[in-house]
């Protein structure tokens, strides 16, 4: 029989708090307490996975044995068609700055810049085709597991649009809308996005009847 959340604590082992607001929207119809591995002081585990599901394992182990609670964790991130699918599971990296005033950080702007530079390069034929994936991992702290996946497609867009959502949003405009990630409700991309097709099959194994 597949393990199910109960009502109470998970923690979402995350330290953007971007992606913790966006989570603990979805997770708050169903009684769930959400707080993040930041909140905790847990470590950030090290991303050696190839692979979303990979990665976002290690990071949903690593705060469930932490905190002795059920945890979640995210990995996500932006492929693009013409890029060969980069920078897909390095997305975030791609937005890693140098170290600035003692502080590390990542610089999104940057790294939109930095993927619209190589679609400048290939030229006017690039395919700005791109989608963002996601994979949900839960992980107990006994070491069970449960993994769900999303996708949505769409098109790379230039410059940057809307000061909504996160990461790639300004630059994301999904297949039939004209509007960025960043310039949607976000009602609209928590019913819509990688993230909440993910979280739909979630639902519909942990909550479901």
């Amino acid at each position: 029989m597949m393990r199910r959340l109960g009502s109470g604590k998970l923690v979402i082992a995350t330290h953007n708090a971007g992606k913790l607001k966006e989570i603990s929207a979805l997770f708050a119809p169903y009684g769930m307490e959400c707080i993040s591995a930041g909140a905790l002081g847990l470590p950030e585990p090290a991303e050696t996975g190839t692979t979303f599901i990979e990665n976002a394992l290690i990071k949903a182990r690593a705060a469930a044995e932490a905190s002795q609670l059920p945890a979640l964790a995210d990995d996500s991130g932006l492929s693009v068609a013409g890029l060969g699918g980069r920078p897909g599971v390095y997305t975030a990296d791609w937005a890693e700055r140098q170290w600035f005033e003692g502080e590390p950080g990542r610089d999104w702007y940057m790294a939109m810049g930095k993927v619209e530079g190589m679609l400048q390069a290939i030229g006017p034929k690039a395919d700005r085709a791109c989608w963002f994936s996601c994979v949900l991992a839960i992980a107990w702290p006994d070491g069970e597991t449960a993994v769900y996946e999303g996708r949505v497609d769409g098109r790379y867009s230039w410059p940057p649009r809307g000061d909504r959502g996160f990461g790639y949003d300004p630059v994301f405009v999904a297949d039939g809308r004209t509007e960025t990630y960043a310039e949607i409700d976000p009602e609209e991309k928590h019913r819509t996005s990688h993230r909440a097709n993910a979280f739909a099959k979630l639902v519909a194994e942990q909550f479901g009847g």
